[in-house]
């Protein structure tokens, strides 16, 4: 099958604007066929690539346990705030051994800068427990094995897969989420069906990087609340283009992290990271 051919200006999905003192209802647009959708869909992640080369898991880590219980402490707090704590977690509980025979009291606070500690506590202690008694203190390198620990679903399971194992796997975080339903990808909610919507749009190879670089996207430019439009690389492919600041000059001052001269989520960036690294606990303020 020959390569496909470039999205069409008449394929996007765009509102027809009315005209000064207009009572008539804005005109439909065609409606975007499911061709139409994958070749945009495909178009965006390859302009992704481009614009992200560098995209990598903003959570600090050494092997797939570190992964596991990082990816764990992320919920309901920035990967910076993790990769802050972790230093010292790891540096008191090097393994899932170690780990398992933790003081609760002990844990919950070392992990207290993360939020909710005491019941990802009770997960941590859990998964170690699991990992020592179950899989000989190894991380398990399948789905089915990794959602049976406490504290892991398909989300974490498949960073920890995708990232620590390369299992091709799409993780649907909030901002991975968000995008794709403002890409138009999906108009699902349930992470699951999100999921597997979009692993049908992609090749299976495609499946880690890809989120990597929406989730990327989503933070440094296409935000929740004020997405810099007028900064945005891929904006001509956006259905959503216009909901954010669309001045190329206020746009350029909502961009974060690296793309905002600021510096990244992890402490030990990749080598190929254009950014700077993020400092320890308590030597700034977070951004």
């Amino acid at each position: 099958m020959g390569e496909q051919p470039p999205v069409k200006a008449s394929e996007k999905v765009r509102p027809v604007p009315l005209g000064k003192g207009s009572a008539k209802k804005p005109v439909a647009a065609k409606p975007e066929s499911r061709l139409a959708m994958v070749r945009r869909a495909r178009r965006i992640n390859r302009e992704l690539a481009e614009v992200y080369p560098y995209a990598h898991p903003e959570l600090d880590f050494r092997n797939p346990f570190e992964l596991l219980v990082a990816t764990v402490l992320s919920a309901q707090t920035t990967d910076l705030r993790v990769n802050q704590t972790t230093p010292a977690l790891f540096a008191a509980y090097p393994t899932p051994e170690d780990m398992a025979a933790a003081a609760p009291e002990d844990l919950e606070e070392i992990i207290r800068p993360t939020g909710f500690f005491r019941a990802k506590a009770k997960s941590l202690l859990g998964l170690s427990q699991a990992l020592r008694d179950d899989f000989g203190g190894e991380v398990p390198g399948r789905i089915e094995d990794l959602v049976t620990l406490p504290g892991v679903g398909r989300k974490t399971a498949n960073v920890v897969l995708g990232n620590a194992f390369g299992v091709p796997g799409i993780t649907v975080d909030t901002h991975f989420g968000r995008l794709v339903r403002r890409f138009k990808w999906t108009e699902q909610e349930d992470p699951e069906k999100v999921e597997a919507e979009i692993c049908a749009i992609f090749p299976k190879s495609e499946w880690t990087m890809l989120s990597h670089r929406v989730v990327f996207h989503g933070r440094r430019i296409c935000h929740a609340r004020k997405p810099a439009c007028g900064a945005c690389p891929i904006a001509p492919l956006c259905p959503a283009y216009g909901e954010g600041e669309t001045d190329p000059e206020k746009a350029q001052k909502l961009l974060k992290y690296e793309k905002g001269g600021q510096p990244g989520q992890r402490l030990t960036p990749p080598p190929d990271y254009p950014g700077l690294p993020a400092l320890p606990l308590g030597a700034r303020t977070e951004l």
